[in-house]
């Protein structure tokens, strides 16, 4: 029998939190899942089979920088980012909404789309709900977003509202665009993003907009961009449960992992973040302690491992101080090793997260990990 399009399958709850799989074409994603990123295909300082094997059953690719570099349609021509890049299990695509928002010059928004200049080499380009999707098409990819408008939340309501009925228009334009693309609808899933900022009338009529569109699954979007633990877990209180229950929740650019435990409590499915990529290369690690800053001089003679309770290679072969060392010598090493360890870190959270919930005792696990965790500060 062939691989379903996409299957979601609830396999335990335990409170608001679930666990289950994704089927698709290209494997099973387990739930709660992590995303790392890909940003311009290839997940920084590691290799795609790496990857897999620390637990990975899924990366994200980012549509901004793909189709300013290489270009999507030099990757389609290639065979698509999965052979391009040496991945054969699914890949999502943000929609580039973000990106073009944060780091392009010159934007200009309209009903039409965003016209850009290029951070690379200021070249002008459009992007729009239907070249968004265009893109994702080109690249192949397994799990497309819908384009949308972020705004900062603290812009005013009225802001905020404008942004979110727009993005709900191109939402639906997003929809159409998909399953317009002819065999690449039959084998992928498009997700639509919620918007609201703060709010939780915006976020409730966003959600509801989306719903009648009709999407395979649903993104929290407009968080993690400045707004703090607090607040986010304020939306997050209501948010998912405006969303459909049979369908993955995916929470877009979380996060610490403090942040994934309490979203998880909060009925969230599917995360993506640089931060244990990003972090690792700057030379901080996660561990089940709490995070640790291995640039710094304490552990120049630390003949133990990052993480004593880390089951990763780089635990059981490396000390600190050898880790310091390569780091604080600028030693490309250094950087692949402590990319491995944070993304094993992650995946191992993951795995807990989901034996937690279906052995119904995930409060237990979530108070645990927090009490242990919260114990040490990001410079320890």
């Amino acid at each position: 029998m062939s691989a379903p399009r996409f299957e979601f399958t609830i396999h335990a709850t335990d409170g608001r939190a679930r666990t289950g799989s994704i089927a698709m074409k290209r494997g099973e994603i387990r739930t709660p899942a992590f995303m790392p990123v890909g940003t311009a295909a290839t997940v920084k300082a590691m290799k795609p089979a790496d990857v897999r094997a620390l637990g990975a059953d899924i990366i994200l690719g980012n549509t901004y920088h793909l189709m300013l570099r290489p270009g999507a349609e030099r990757v389609a021509k290639l065979g698509g980012l999965h052979g391009f890049m040496g991945w054969d299990r699914p890949i999502l695509t943000d929609s580039g909404g973000y990106q073009v928002m944060s780091l392009a010059d010159l934007t200009k928004r309209s009903e039409e789309g965003v016209a850009f200049a290029s951070h690379l080499d200021g070249k002008r380009h459009m992007i729009s709900p239907e070249r968004s999707t265009e893109i994702q098409r080109l690249l192949d990819s397994d799990i497309v977003m819908a384009f949308d408008e972020l705004v900062p939340t603290t812009s005013t309501r009225d802001l905020q509202a404008a942004a979110m009925e727009r993005s709900m228009r191109w939402a639906r334009r997003s929809r159409d665009a998909f399953l317009g693309g002819g065999d690449h609808a039959e084998r992928a899933a498009q997700f639509g993003i919620q918007q609201g900022a703060l709010d939780e009338g915006l976020r409730k009529a966003s959600a509801d907009a989306l719903i009648d569109i009709g999407f395979d699954g649903y993104a929290v979007g407009g968080l993690a961009v400045g707004e703090g633990q607090e607040a986010m877990f304020a939306v997050l209180d209501y948010a998912p449960g405006q969303l459909p229950a049979d369908r993955p929740r995916y929470l877009m650019g979380v996060g610490k992992p403090d942040d994934i435990v309490g979203a998880v409590e909060r009925g969230i499915d599917m995360f993506d973040c640089v931060l244990p990529t990003r972090s690792g290369r700057n030379g901080q690690a996660f561990t089940w302690s709490g995070a640790i800053n291995l640039r710094n001089a304490k552990f120049a003679e630390d003949k133990g491992p990052i993480d004593a309770d880390c089951s990763c290679n780089v635990c059981a072969t490396w000390s600190r101080a050898y880790v310091h060392h390569l780091i604080r010598a600028g030693e490309i090493l250094g950087a692949m090793l402590m990319t491995e360890h944070n993304l094993s870190f992650y995946q191992q959270l993951m795995t807990a997260l989901r034996a937690a919930i279906a052995e119904q005792r995930l409060t237990s696990f979530a108070n645990d990990f927090r009490a242990r965790y919260g114990a040490r500060t990001g410079d320890a």
